[in-house]
C-alpha cells in the first residue's frame, strides 16, 4: 500500500529534482523549475460534501494530457480526482489519507509520470533511455 512517505521517496527519487518546502509540511517537487508534484494547502475547491471541511490533505500531481487525467479520476478504482478548479489543467488529486487504497508500484508510475509530463525532452530522453538500458536503477518500486 502506497503512503505519503512513499510519495516523497519517489520524487526525490527522480533525477534533476528541487524540493521546495517554503509552507510548513507542504513541499513541492519541480524539475527544471516546474512543479509535477506538490502538497496543497486546505483550499476552497476540495472539501468534504458531508460536511464541507477542506482537505488538509491534497497531493497534485502532473499528467501528460487530458486523457491521461480523465483515465485516472474516471476509474473509481482509484482515490484520484479533480475539481472544477482543475478544469483544463493537466494534473490530478489524490487525499493523502486514501493513498493506502492503491500500491506502491501503481503511485510511482504516477509519480514518474508526472516528472516525464514537467521535464525537458533531454532529461525525459536521458531518463528513459536509462531506464531501459537498466530497469533496476531507475527509481521506482
Amino acid at each position: 500500500m502506497a503512503t505519503v512517505d512513499d510519495v516523497h521517496e519517489l520524487a526525490r527519487a527522480m533525477p534533476h529534482v528541487k524540493v521546495y518546502d517554503e509552507t510548513a509540511g507542504n513541499p513541492v517537487y519541480q524539475v527544471g523549475g516546474k512543479s509535477f508534484v506538490f502538497f496543497r494547502n486546505p483550499r476552497p475547491d476540495a472539501f468534504d460534501p458531508a460536511t464541507g471541511e477542506r482537505y488538509p490533505d491534497v497531493i497534485v500531481f502532473w499528467v501528460e494530457s487530458d486523457a491521461d487525467k480523465q483515465a485516472l479520476v474516471q476509474d473509481e478504482s482509484t482515490p484520484f480526482f479533480t475539481t472544477p478548479h482543475f478544469d483544463g489543467h493537466p494534473s490530478v488529486l489524490v487525499r493523502a489519507s486514501r493513498l493506502g487504497e492503491i500500491g506502491r508500484d501503481e503511485l510511482a508510475e504516477v509519480v514518474q509520470d508526472a516528472w516525464l509530463a514537467r521535464a525537458s525532452h533531454a532529461r525525459r530522453r536521458a531518463w528513459l533511455n536509462r531506464a531501459e538500458q537498466n530497469p533496476g536503477d531507475a527509481p521506482g518500486p
